[in-house]
């Protein structure tokens, strides 16, 4: 396959907003790749590359100046080869031999091609094919029912080896991705509740209320003597945290995968401020600053995997495993008692509660509604799309901040509104400093992101507004915190905004 046909179905899943319209062009263009490209080829239009990070910064893509192709003739193999070299290059004189390869390889490639390259190898590639996206469109390229791609996705956290897999083994080889301990899974997510009373009474078989920690989501895995810790983005803080490793290391069990939070409290036992814990997983040592861990779920132990299991089991293997370090959770409380957890929850400096379905089995890397948070303010995790530069006492800084909702069709972030309110004089110089990384452009007044900041939005509620394009606009929205735990993909979508509309009134005899 030549690289233009990627190209051209890069350019032309970027210019359309339509889900469908979307996964058509991938299903197409993967339907004409050998077997062998198509893992290269669905990590690229994912915007990644199978050789991972290859040392190449922006200054060094920007100096490159080769005159152009006049016709494609670079195939994705060409491509594939000169990364694979390029990854392989280091020591003495790396630098000068990448500029080598690199050049070579932009010299053959057209116009557009070289933007494609410049994107991809920059981290920029931005046609909105996301993960789920991509996910439906391999497995209808495959003649494959949707589940089991998405399940070895979310099991493996590797969409482009899933979709190699789906092509050269079908189902049989997508089932062979499970639960690896020292591989971390997507962490599944919960949806916002209407209020406590409803979540108690949604589901059938009973449900769980945990306190909501305001900490950072971890996943630690087990086997013998060896342990892992891994973020919310999957990433591996294992070495920064020997104080969580010594904890897990001394469970009674010889494996386990455990789910949960952690976070610095004071000395009177209340929870840090979330930065201070989140600063921790920056570090080389624990300092004086000690994470505590508390666990929600147990998704392995001792060679059982418990992923298909119901709630109702894997809390109770949690309790058998590490009990002494379970968030507090009541099983099946009346509303009473609910009601007092929740009020417990927020007086010891804490969210609210998490009500979770006691039959519901752990779907990974999924947001439904068998796990439901119950905060007493709205919030929404937004994407920063640009910065204004601030005016008065605030001159200087980059200041009032353009607030974007996920679009969950792949496509850019939906404007929702625009705030500075909640912005300390320390936030201000930190994304003053920190959101040029980011930038895209910029004009007098304000600097325009990629998408990759998440903030935490407090709002009174949301409002139907014809000034943005998602058709609704944040009401008295203030910053609350960054989340550096997390990336766009975690962001609330445009459909989770609009769920925060209230009500439409009820007509009365055919009257509005």
């Amino acid at each position: 396959m030549l690289l233009h046909s990627v190209v051209d179905t890069s350019t032309a899943v970027a210019a359309t907003r339509s889900r469908r319209a979307k996964i058509d062009l991938l299903r197409e263009l993967l339907g004409r790749a050998e077997s062998h490209e198509v893992e290269t080829v669905v990590s690229w239009l994912s915007g990644e590359m199978t050789q991972g990070r290859l040392g190449v910064g922006y200054r060094t893509l920007a100096a490159l100046s080769p005159a152009p192709a006049d016709a494609p003739a670079l195939s994705v193999d060409d491509v594939s080869a000169t990364l694979d070299r390029l990854a392989a290059v280091s020591g003495p004189g790396s630098t000068g031999l990448r500029q080598s390869l690199l050049t070579e390889l932009f010299t053959r490639a057209t116009v557009d091609e070289q933007r494609f390259l410049v994107a991809l190898l920059s981290g920029e590639l931005r046609q909105g094919a996301l993960e789920g996206v991509m996910t439906e469109a391999v497995a209808a390229a495959a003649d494959l029912p949707v589940e089991p791609v998405r399940r070895a996705v979310m099991l493996s956290g590797r969409l482009a080896q899933a979709a190699a897999a789906a092509f050269s083994g079908g189902v049989a080889a997508l089932s062979e991705f499970g639960l690896e301990i020292g591989r971390p899974i997507r962490p599944m997510l919960a949806s916002p509740a209407e209020s406590l009373g409803t979540a108690l009474t949604e589901f059938d078989g009973g449900v769980s209320v945990e306190y909501k920690l305001d900490g950072a989501r971890i996943q630690v895995h087990r086997r013998d003597d060896d342990v892992r810790v891994f973020t919310r983005t999957l990433r591996d803080v294992t070495a920064s945290v020997p104080e969580l490793v010594d904890l897990v290391r001394a469970l009674p069990c010889r494996s386990v995968v455990l789910d949960g939070e952690t976070l610095a409290l004071t000395d009177s036992g209340r929870p840090r401020p979330f930065q201070e814990t989140m600063s921790r997983f920056g570090a080389r040592s624990e300092r004086e600053l000690l994470l505590h861990p508390y666990f929600f779920d147990c998704l392995h132990l001792d060679g059982e995997d418990l992923l298909d299991a119901p709630l109702s089991v894997r809390l109770d293997r949690l309790a058998r495993v590490a009990g002494a370090h379970r968030v507090p959770t009541l099983l099946d409380p009346d509303v009473d008692s609910a009601e007092a957890h929740l009020g417990a929850s927020l007086g010891d400096g804490h969210e609210g509660v998490m009500v979770k379905s006691l039959t519901s089995t752990y779907t990974a890397g999924r947001r439904g509604r068998a796990w439901q948070k119950v905060k007493p303010e709205h919030t929404l995790d937004l994407v920063v799309i640009a910065a204004e530069w601030g005016y008065g006492r605030r001159t200087g800084f980059l200041s009032n901040l353009h607030l974007g909702a996920r679009d969950p069709d792949g496509g850019p972030p939906i404007m929702v509104g625009k705030t500075f309110k909640g912005l300390t004089d320390a936030l201000l110089r930190w994304q003053t400093e920190e959101f040029p990384r980011y930038e895209t452009h910029r004009d007098e007044h304000t600097v325009h992101l990629r998408p990759a900041v998440v903030v935490e939005i407090e709002l009174d509620g949301v409002q139907t507004s014809t000034r943005y394009p998602g058709g609704v606009a944040l009401r008295f929205a203030r910053v609350l915190r960054y989340r550096p735990d997390k990336s766009a993909l975690d962001a609330d979508t445009i459909d989770a905004v609009r769920a925060l509309l209230p009500a439409a009134p009820v007509p009365r005899n055919g009257l509005p």
